[in-house]
C-alpha cells in the first residue's frame, strides 16, 4: 500500500511517531496524541511483537484504513449534536407517506411492517387512513382502492412498541381521516388506551402559544387532524365526558385540476421544461391568488378526537398571503407535489418565508399509482419540513432521503441552515445568494474493494458516478473512466472537483455502475451522505444495494479535500 510505504521508513514498519505524523497531514485529526495513535496500533495491529513495540506492520494498517474509523461518513455526525430546543418548524423531519403500503397505491397490501421499517429507518412522521371498519373497529387502508385493510387499533399497538428504538425524538401521526364520528371516538380511546403518556393530548406550560421543540416533546407522539377551537378550549374541557359531542367543520375545498398540470417532467425532475413562455407572473398570480373555486365542504369531527390534536393541527392551505394574515403558530400545511413545485420555482422566498413559521407536509401526486417517488431535494431547498416519500419504494429519492437523514445520529430531526429559519432572509434557491460561502471539494478517487456484480458475466466494466444534490446551481455529475473486467479492484486514480454556493443544503451521492452496451448501466451500489458530513483524508465509502441493504465489504476508497 502505498500510503504505508510513504510513511514507513523501511517500508516493513510504521513506528509510533509515523503514524501519529500520517494521522496529522492526511487524516486531519488536528487534536493528534500518542495515546491516540497508541490505541489504534493496540487494536488493529493483528502481530503481538510489532504491537508490543508500539510499532504497525503493513496487516495492522490496512485494518486500521478499513475499518469504520476511516469511513468517509464524519464520526460528529453519528450522534446527535445539533441544537435540538428550536421550535418543532425549524427541522427537516423524516417523512413517510402512506405507510401502511409496501408496494404500489392500488391493489398492494397493507401491512404492519410498513411502520415497523419506517420506523426503524427513523421516519417520524407517519401517514395513517383511516376508515369505517366493521364492528365499530376503524380500519386502515387506501380508500377506493383494491388494498387491503388492517385494523387502526394494531397499527397503533406496533406504532407504540417500534415508536422510540431508533430515535428519541417526536413522533407525529397524519391522519387521514375518513371515519364517522362514532369511529372517530373509538380511535381516540385506542389511542390514549394503547399509547397511555407517550400521547401527547395537552399543550406544554412552556409553550402555550408557540411550537415547542423535539427536545421538549422528547418520546411524546402527537396526532396531526382536524382540530375544532383553540388550544385553551381544549385545555378547559380536559378530563370531561365527551361521548357523543360532535362538531361541524366547515371547510372551503380546493379545486386544483391545475395541480395535475406540472411545468415539469415528473419521471426526470432534473429536467426542467422551458416554462418561460409560460408567462411567470400571470402563472403565480393566477396559482397562488386564486387557486381555488370556493366549495364548502362540511364534516363531522368528533370532539374526543379534535381534544387530542394539539401542535400539529392540519389545516388546507390556501396561499402564502391567507396563512401570513390568518394562520396560527399549532397549523400544519400538506401542499400536493405538483402545486408545490410550481411554488418553490414561482415564489420561492414566499414559501421560505412559510415554511420557516408553518410546518409544511409535501406529499406525491395522485398519479403516482406505482408508489414512484419525487426528487425531495426541490422541497428541502425552500424549507418544507415534511417531505413524504414512499418508503417502499427504493432508488434515487429514497437513497437521498436516507443520506440526508444519516446526520445528526439518524434522529429524524435535521436543524434546517440558518437562512431557512431567520425572519429576515433573502435565500432564494433559484439565485445566487450572497451571503453564502462556497466549499471547493475535491475526490480523489482511488479505488474500489471487492465490488459486488451481479450480470451472469464476471467481467464487470465498472464506472463510478460522483453526483451533487442541493440547489440548482449546484447540481452536477462527475463519471470516472471505466475499468474493463474487474470488479474486486479495479484502480482508477482520478481526481474530481466540485464547487458548491450552498453546502449546508448539499447532499453527495457515489454510484457504482456495471457498463451496459443494451438497456443501460447496471446499477451495484451507492452511497450518499451529507456534504457537510464527509470527513477528510483518505476514506472508505461503504456501498449499499438497491433495497438499502449494505454490500459490505464492498467499497470505494478515496481522498477527500475540501476548503471553505
Amino acid at each position: 500500500m502505498e500510503i504505508f510505504y510513504t510513511y514507513s521508513p523501511n517500508r516493513k514498519i510504521l513506528f509510533e511517531k509515523n503514524l501519529v505524523e500520517f494521522l496529522r497531514q492526511e487524516q486531519y485529526i488536528n487534536e493528534m496524541t500518542k495515546t491516540i495513535a497508541y490505541e489504534i496500533i493496540q487494536k488493529y495491529e493483528p502481530i503481538d511483537e510489532v504491537k508490543k513495540h508500539k510499532q504497525m506492520s503493513v496487516e495492522g494498517f490496512t485494518r486500521y484504513m478499513d475499518s469504520s474509523e476511516c469511513f468517509v461518513f464524519k464520526n460528529e455526525c453519528r450522534g446527535v449534536y445539533q441544537d435540538m430546543t428550536y421550535p418543532l418548524c425549524d427541522y427537516f423531519i423524516s417523512s413517510s407517506h402512506n405507510t401502511y403500503l409496501v408496494s404500489d397505491q392500488l391493489m398492494g397490501r397493507s401491512d404492519l411492517w410498513g411502520y415497523i421499517s419506517a420506523l426503524l429507518k427513523g421516519c417520524r412522521c407517519l401517514e395513517i387512513d383511516c376508515w369505517d371498519g366493521s364492528q365499530n373497529e376503524p380500519i386502515v387502508y387506501h380508500g377506493y382502492t383494491l388494498t387491503s385493510k388492517i385494523l387502526f387499533k394494531t397499527v397503533i399497538q406496533v406504532i407504540q412498541k417500534y415508536a422510540f428504538l431508533t430515535s428519541d425524538y417526536p413522533v407525529v401521526l397524519s391522519l387521514e381521516n375518513h371515519c364517522s364520528p362514532a369511529q372517530q371516538e373509538v380511535m381516540a380511546d385506542d389511542l390514549q388506551t394503547i399509547l397511555g403518556d407517550t400521547l401527547l393530548s395537552d399543550m406544554l406550560d412552556d409553550f402555550p402559544d408557540k411550537l415547542p421543540s423535539p427536545e421538549a416533546l422528547k418520546f411524546k407522539i402527537l396526532v396531526k387532524n382536524k382540530k375544532i377551537g383553540t388550544l385553551g378550549q381544549t385545555r378547559e374541557r380536559r378530563g370531561s365526558n365527551k361521548h357523543g359531542q360532535v362538531e361541524v367543520l366547515e371547510e372551503e375545498e380546493i379545486d386544483q385540476e391545475d395541480e395535475e398540470d406540472s411545468v415539469f417532467d415528473d419521471d426526470n425532475p432534473e429536467k426542467e421544461i422551458d416554462f418561460k413562455k409560460k408567462n411567470q407572473e400571470k402563472e403565480a398570480e393566477l396559482m397562488e391568488l386564486a387557486p381555488y373555486q370556493k366549495k364548502i365542504a362540511k364534516m363531522k369531527i368528533a370532539l374526543a378526537l379534535s381534544d387530542l390534536v394539539i401542535y400539529t393541527k392540519a389545516e388546507k392551505f390556501k396561499n402564502f398571503e391567507h396563512s401570513r394574515v390568518y394562520g396560527q403558530f399549532n397549523e400544519t400545511n400538506s401542499i400536493g407535489e405538483l402545486r408545490a413545485r410550481k411554488l418553490s420555482k414561482l415564489r420561492a422566498q414566499d414559501f421560505i418565508l412559510h415554511t420557516r413559521r408553518f410546518i409544511t407536509r409535501i406529499y406525491p401526486k395522485a398519479t403516482r399509482t406505482n408508489s414512484s417517488n419525487y426528487n425531495p431535494q426541490e422541497f428541502w431547498n425552500v424549507g418544507c419540513q415534511m417531505v413524504a416519500l414512499n418508503f417502499q419504494t427504493p432508488g434515487l429519492s429514497m437513497d437521498l432521503q436516507n443520506g440526508k437523514f444519516l446526520d445528526n445520529g439518524g434522529s429524524g430531526y435535521i436543524l434546517k441552515p440558518h437562512f431557512l429559519r431567520e425572519s429576515e432572509t433573502d435565500f432564494n434557491p433559484n439565485d445566487l445568494f450572497r451571503d453564502s460561502k462556497p466549499l471547493t471539494l475535491t475526490i480523489r478517487l482511488i479505488s474500489g474493494i471487492q465490488l459486488p456484480f451481479y450480470s451472469s458475466s464476471s467481467k464487470t466494466d465498472t464506472l463510478v458516478i460522483i453526483e451533487i444534490f442541493g440547489v440548482p446551481a449546484d447540481q452536477m455529475k462527475e463519471q470516472s473512466r471505466i475499468i474493463k473486467k474487474n470488479a474486486f479492484s479495479p484502480q482508477w486514480n482520478e481526481t474530481f472537483t466540485f464547487i458548491m454556493n450552498v453546502p449546508e443544503l448539499a447532499l453527495i451521492r457515489f454510484v457504482v455502475e456495471n457498463r451496459g452496451l443494451i438497456g443501460g448501466n447496471e446499477f451495484l451500489g451507492q452511497f450518499t451522505l451529507p456534504v457537510l458530513c464527509l470527513n477528510k483524508g483518505y476514506r472508505r465509502v461503504p456501498l449499499f444495494g438497491k433495497s438499502g441493504d449494505s454490500l459490505e465489504p464492498a467499497s470505494l476508497f478515496i481522498y477527500v479535500w475540501y476548503v471553505r
